[in-house]
């Protein structure tokens, strides 16, 4: 376990945060855009890089705060190009991150808690249970670590953020907020929230609350067009059912041209029926959304299969002719535990995966 000396990590704080703290050791406001603009800037690792802030300022700093940033992550290169990150924390616990390339973009999904209380059977983290939630520090050095990796491998910049890996997002509001509004303020890492997308499994309270105090994207994981099959798949749908689920999608403030992702695992013989499509349209019908067809990833506890391309292709082609944008995800980082619903970071050995 690392002495943390009981100092204040000043990556748990936005700038609002980080006006009151310089303004509780008495410096003028100012003092708190100066830091922000050091604290996120590659290889700044001690006050003492800080040049602008007077010598007196950096004294304090280095007494009572500190700057937390992960080191020497777990690295796995999948043969499809997908990189998986394991994180250590400063309680021993790891986290994951996993790093997607592709043509036009670099994203990066995102973990806000350690493990996950969901309990969705699809999905390995979800058997892991759940132990704590992530610090905004926690969440945000994620970004730090892989864009500093990034570079040091010449591997371009970051550009998408979804907060789609473990845990639910919205079970830490609080801490995933003051990160996101870290990671969109521009003297921070400066993302622009077009580019960020956070993930539910349908916590409605939190959702709408979430809607009123963000402007990032939305995604919401649906997997089901009856109850029944979305208790089963999903147990917190017996506490928030799809209908109430669907009249907050409907209530959800968004920008105009902004919309709603659903996302929707295809398993065989479950929900992947021309029926079930047909259903989903008018489910989804008077809210503004995209669909997301995802491919189920086979572990060895998950009971489920893929349906195959051609029922996805068909399913797609339904709700297509139904006036709704589909997308197909591929899955990808199968090879090393990275794709969706694989990341557990079960071992706390020093491996990943």
């Amino acid at each position: 376990m690392i002495n943390l000396q009981n100092k204040t990590d000043l990556k748990n704080m936005n700038r609002q945060h980080l006006v009151r703290y310089v303004e509780m050791l008495g410096q003028p406001t100012f003092r708190a855009e100066q830091l922000l603009a050091w604290l996120y800037r590659p290889g700044i690792t001690d006050f003492s890089q800080m040049t602008d802030l007077a010598k007196e300022l950096r004294a304090l700093l280095a007494e009572r705060a500190r700057i937390s940033r992960f080191e020497n992550p777990l690295v796995e290169i999948s043969k499809d190009g997908a990189v998986k990150f394991g994180f250590t924390l400063e309680d021993g616990r790891m986290i994951e991150s996993v790093l997607i390339p592709e043509e036009d973009r670099k994203t990066l999904c995102v973990s806000t808690q350690v493990g996950c209380a969901m309990g969705c059977n699809f999905c390995l983290t979800g058997k892991m249970g759940f132990t704590r939630n992530l610090k905004a520090s926690e969440i945000v050095n994620q970004i730090c670590a892989v864009r500093d990796w990034m570079r040091e491998q010449d591997r371009g910049e970051l550009s998408n953020l979804v907060f789609m890996g473990m845990g639910e997002p919205l079970a830490n509001l609080d801490n995933l907020l003051t990160a996101l509004s870290i990671l969109t303020e521009q003297r921070g890492l400066d993302f622009s929230s077009r580019r960020i997308t956070v993930s539910t499994s349908g916590l409605v309270p939190q959702m709408l609350e979430f809607g009123k105090k963000s402007d990032v994207n939305l995604a919401v994981s649906l997997h089901a067009v009856d109850n029944a099959t979305r208790t089963m798949l999903m147990p917190i749908n017996k506490k928030y059912p799809l209908e109430e689920l669907l009249a907050a999608c409907k209530q959800y403030q968004m920008k105009k041209r902004q919309r709603i992702m659903f996302e929707y695992v295809m398993l065989e013989g479950v929900n992947d029926a021309d029926a079930t499509a047909e259903k989903l349209a008018e489910l989804l019908r008077g809210i503004p959304c995209k669909i997301n067809l995802l491919v189920v990833n086979a572990t060895a506890d998950c009971p489920y299969r893929s349906p195959g391309m051609g029922r996805i292709l068909r399913f797609q082609e339904i709700l297509r002719n139904r006036g709704y944008a589909v997308f197909i995800r591929q899955s990808r980082g199968e090879d090393i535990s990275a794709a969706c619903g694989q990341l557990a970071a079960g071992k706390q050995d020093g491996k990943s995966g």
